[in-house]
Parts: structure tokens; C-alpha cells; sequence
């Protein structure tokens, strides 16, 4: 039933919402251009400090740098932290305060578009801002080698799948409230999902429960893409993401319909 209505989810209008938050950052660039600085401040803090402070650690066989550890593990939490902030907290604002879907349902767009369209936007942003991160990583010395620039469609992915997981979770808050919770199942992800560490130093309990972790998954796999290192666990994780991505997109669709449908 799932594969039967994941392609009835938004249509080419979806693109529609797309240009309007296009359109509506535009006039706050300020806001879209300060996302760019992020990474060199993230990047900027590892290498000055932490860098000097932990020593090489191991990757499948070969020692790297803590910077080079850790810059991918950073990308993939950049591009959660970007999903998540434009499918929930900016997508409930229009849903709950402003209601600027109940305008848009006026025109020929329907209910999946615009959460489809969402999704658009949250990659278009992931798109720029991962590509500046990737170009920091290149010019501070923290891309493991070449192959660092496939860490590209890699973040997109990751953004891909957290827009779709935090536009579903955006249909069942309720209040700004909710929105601790938000946070109490973010951050913990972000502590615990091998960005800072290898997942090995974590009791055996702990590490398997963080395997399963998307943004854990999103870290590997955007490590091995930054160091060269291919193997077919690596089509396992980017599947993986996929599949988590294609869930949340039906669970949000499904949602929004329930809930802005007349």
C-alpha cells in the first residue's frame, strides 16, 4: 500500500511553494546568507582547538586526524539541524500561526503539494549550504581526499530524510511547548550518533542502540565518502536513509490532508 501512494505524493506544483519561500527569503537574505557562516565557525572551532587536543583516531584500518573525523560527522548534523529547523519550526508556524497553506489551498495546489513543496525547499537549502561546508572542509585541510565532493549528494540525502521525518512530526504539534520535545529527541542524536567519537568507545548496549541512529548512519556514510573508503554497507546506509525519507514524505502527506482538507 505504501509503494502504491508514494507516487500520488505532490505533483510539478509542488514547485509553486518552492518559489513563494524563494520569494519570501529573498527579502530576508540576511537570514538565508548567514547559514554559510556555520560551517566556517564549526569547521574553524575543530581545527584551532579539539584538533590539537585528541589524537589521530582509527577508521577502517587507517588513522586520521580528529578534524577529519569530525567535519563529516558536522555536515551530517548541519544538514539535520537545517531540515529540521525549515520542516518544524517554520512549517508549523505556517500551518498554526500564520496559516499561509490555508491560502495556498485557494489555488489549484492541493494538500501533498505543499508538503512536497517543503521538502523542495529544505533540499534547495541543503544544496547550498552543504556545498560551502564541503568547500571549508577543502580549504581548512579537513577532507579526508578527493572524494570529498560526493559528500555533496550525501548531505542532500541526509537533509532529505530529516525535512521528511520533521514535516511528519510537525503535523502532531500541538503547541510551542511541543516543541521540547523537538529538542529532547535532537540532541541526543547529536551527542550520541558517533559525530565527536566512533561509536566502539560506546558501551556495547549503547552502540547498538545508536546504530540505527539516521543521523549516525548519515555520519558514516559521509566519513567513508570524505576518505575514499567504498564498500556495500555504504549502499546499505544511503538505502536506509532513503527509506526513512519516503516514510516521513507518506506520513506527512497523509497528515497534512487530515488536517488542512476540508
Amino acid at each position: 500500500m505504501l509503494a502504491r501512494s508514494l507516487p500520488m505524493i505532490g505533483s510539478r506544483r509542488s514547485l509553486r511553494v518552492l518559489e513563494h519561500n524563494a520569494l519570501v527569503y529573498r527579502a530576508q537574505w540576511v537570514m538565508l546568507l548567514s547559514g554559510f557562516f556555520e560551517p566556517l565557525f564549526y569547521l574553524l572551532s575543530i581545527g584551532i582547538g579539539l584538533n590539537k587536543l585528541v589524537g589521530p583516531l582509527p577508521v577502517h584500518g587507517q588513522f586520521i586526524s580528529y578534524a577529519k573525523f569530525v567535519a563529516p560527522g558536522m555536515l551530517a548534523t548541519s544538514a539535520m539541524n537545517g531540515a529540521m529547523i525549515d520542516s518544524i519550526f517554520n512549517t508549523f508556524f505556517k500551518l498554526k500561526i500564520s496559516h499561509v497553506y490555508d491560502a495556498i489551498l485557494a489555488t489549484p495546489l492541493d494538500v501533498t503539494d505543499i508538503a512536497l513543496g517543503e521538502v523542495w525547499w529544505a533540499l534547495a537549502r541543503a544544496t547550498m549550504y552543504s556545498a560551502s561546508f564541503i568547500i571549508c572542509m577543502a580549504a581548512l585541510g579537513d577532507a579526508g581526499s578527493a572524494w570529498v565532493v560526493l559528500c555533496w549528494p550525501g548531505a542532500i540525502l541526509t537533509s532529505l530524510t530529516f525535512s521528511c521525518v520533521g514535516l511528519a512530526a510537525c503535523t502532531y504539534v500541538r503547541t510551542w511547548q511541543d516543541f521540547d520535545l523537538v529538542t529532547l529527541v535532537q540532541l541526543p542524536l547529536f551527542l550520541f550518533s558517533g559525530t565527536f567519537f566512533p561509536i566502539t568507545l560506546y558501551p556495547q548496549w549503547l552502540g547498538e542502540i545508536v546504530s540505527f541512529s539516521p543521523l549516525y548512519q548519515s555520519a558514516a556514510l559521509l566519513r567513508g565518502l570524505s576518505l575514499g573508503q567504498f564498500d556495500w554497507i555504504m549502499i546499505m546506509r544511503a538505502g536506509y536513509l532513503l527509506a526513512i525519507a519516503l516514510l516521513g514524505l507518506y506520513v506527512a502527506a497523509r497528515r497534512f490532508k487530515r488536517i488542512l482538507a476540508p
